[in-house]
């Protein structure tokens, strides 16, 4: 399994998507904010999501 890194955009919970801001040892910090429908879905700007509960959409190299 490949673990994100800062700048990743991962999915998780169903198609929740959003940019891993810190990773630690058994889990990533995620800013929710990229998500188009974010306001509509009245969750907190943030989460915390264990490694093995995501895939990684978009690897922060493939935005140059």
């Amino acid at each position: 399994m490949k673990i994100a890194e800062v700048g990743d955009i991962i999915e998780f919970k169903d198609g929740l998507h959003g940019v891993v801001e810190k990773v630690n040892d058994n889990s990533v910090i995620v800013d929710l904010t990229i998500m188009a429908n974010f306001h509509d879905l009245d969750m907190e700007e943030k989460t915390v999501v264990n490694h093995k509960r995501y895939k990684i959409v978009k690897f922060k190299n493939d935005f140059k």
